[in-house]
């Protein structure tokens, strides 16, 4: 999805830079605006964000409403949900954070979804970072209760993992 949106957008970086914030929040464009589901973002608050001019928003919300394929990519969008991570220990969740190696190698999420549900440790919330958007993605996975440390050697052994952090 990126590349395709990147193609569109080159030679404009401050109009890119919005798309990704667009993408980075899951906010759709529609009929000229912006939103979150269904509810309307102002375009300052996007570039605030952004780092960018207010109309530099408005030209790239033009731009995405002028060419088909970006119109099905950012007409659809949707936000993933509330992400637990940073309430997770409120809630007597524990959190195990994995670096890959390489974060577009197949059998990460299975290999430590498998480890926890072995110990009967059900998996709340697993977010993934797009590794397009990302610069260092990880994988986190948020489960209903503390995570043992004597996990760490095993997840360390599942293909592609390079670093393992709990919390």
């Amino acid at each position: 999805m990126w590349k395709k949106v990147a193609e569109y957008l080159k030679g404009y970086p401050e109009r890119l830079n919005v798309a990704r914030i667009l993408i980075q929040y899951g906010f759709s464009i529609r009929n000229g605006k912006i939103y979150c589901d269904e509810i309307m973002i102002p375009v300052t608050e996007i570039s605030r964000v952004a780092g960018v001019d207010r109309r530099t928003v408005i030209r790239t919300i033009r731009t995405i409403e002028q060419n088909l394929d970006l119109q099905e990519i950012f007409g659809n969008l949707k936000p993933a949900g509330a992400s637990l991570r940073e309430v997770a220990r409120y809630l007597n969740f524990g959190v195990i954070e994995i670096t890959p190696i390489n974060a577009r190698m197949p059998g990460i999420l299975a290999g430590s979804a498998s480890l926890l549900a072995e110990r009967k440790i059900s998996i709340r919330q697993a977010i993934v970072d797009d590794p397009e958007l990302t610069p260092e993605p990880k994988l986190v996975l948020i489960a209903e209760k503390k995570i043992p440390g004597e996990i760490i050697p095993e997840l360390l052994k599942v293909k592609g993992v390079k670093k393992v952090s709990i919390y």
